[in-house]
């Protein structure tokens, strides 16, 4: 699916690292950071997610609830969010639902072989559930400044 700014943001339902399940439209009325990453514990992944704990304080000021989004188990992302102290959540998309409802479930290639993964994106969405930016070039070490600009 192409999602393109100004069009509604999929609703869903999932699960966050705790096993608390979760929607989408429960969060209507707040500005809402959706980041999509590969994999937990990886470098790039890792560097996103600890600049946007960094700047969280600002992130938080400017109104944004965050989560990640990756195909990981709850587990795991339990695991990466209490080592790299995360003050947000990780959603478990193990079924790949939310990935596809965005788009960001794709055909990559890696030295020449072929494979499905997850394409780094972020999607800021506003207090009425509308996508206000799509973010495709993501710089994890400077992230949330891209979010805030």
């Amino acid at each position: 699916m192409n999602l393109e700014k100004g069009q509604m943001a999929p609703d869903f339902e999932a699960k966050i690292e705790t096993g608390e399940t979760i929607k989408l439209s429960d969060y209507r009325g707040k500005k809402v950071v959706l980041y999509f990453y590969p994999k937990d514990a990886t470098p790039g992944c890792t560097a996103q997610a600890c600049n946007l704990r960094d700047n969280y304080d600002a992130l938080l000021k400017a109104g944004y609830v965050v989560f990640g989004v990756s195909s990981d188990a709850e587990k795991s992302h339990l695991k990466f969010k209490e080592k790299q102290e995360l003050p947000f959540s990780l959603i478990a998309d193990t079924d790949l639902k939310v990935h596809e409802a965005f788009g960001t479930w794709q055909e990559k290639s890696m030295y020449g072989r072929k494979y499905m993964g997850t394409v780094r994106t972020t999607f800021v969405i506003d207090e009425e559930g509308k996508i206000s930016e799509i973010i495709e070039k993501v710089k994890t070490k400077d992230h949330t400044a891209q979010i805030l600009n």
